[in-house]
């Protein structure tokens, strides 16, 4: 029987990080059923849903313990179940850029949490506008929306919130 674990891995951004990981997981017969990777300041970061027996995957906390001690990793390992299926919710995605300023994240995130909306991704960036240099921020969400909501309601509301922000944003159905 297939049980899950989610991983968590830090390491100083070098070549070799995903091999080294990802060699450690082939060896025990894990299998990496999702995984997000990236680079945060000079850190390397990974998190990954991992699937495996029990005793696959205790033998992958161990290799992991073992790599980690060898170089210098921050691991953390969680057991976890598969997602349930929910069918009253809607995918939709949010596309959000501005001039960078803080606390864009948190009000958007409470915006969609006071509404009983879940935020299923999300993946920001700050960088510089190409003509002036001016630092922005620019944010993608995938959020799941409940069927009892009204739409049109919810948008009015988003734009509202994103203008008194002065957020350029978009909010649009996932098209599969």
């Amino acid at each position: 029987m297939s049980q899950l674990i989610v991983l968590s891995v830090i390491d100083t951004d070098r070549t070799g990080v995903v091999q080294d990981i990802t060699k450690v997981i082939l060896s025990v017969g894990g299998n990496i059923e999702e995984s997000r990777m990236t680079t945060l300041g000079s850190e390397f970061a990974v998190l990954m849903l991992v699937s495996g027996s029990w005793h696959t995957l205790s033998r992958l906390e161990t290799a992991l313990d073992k790599l980690s001690a060898d170089q210098n990793l921050t691991v953390s390992i969680r057991k976890t179940g598969a997602r349930p299926i929910r069918n009253d919710r809607m995918p939709y995605a949010v596309d959000v850029v501005s001039l960078d300023q803080q606390g864009i994240v948190f009000n958007l995130a409470e915006f969609f949490a006071a509404r009983d909306i879940e935020i299923a991704d999300v993946a920001t960036r700050r960088y510089s506008a190409a003509h002036t240099g001016a630092q922005m921020f620019a944010i993608q969400m995938a959020v799941n929306i409940p069927s009892s909501v009204s739409i049109s309601h919810l948008r009015d509301d988003f734009l509202e919130l994103c203008d008194r922000l002065n957020l350029d944003a978009i909010i649009e159905p996932v098209k599969s």
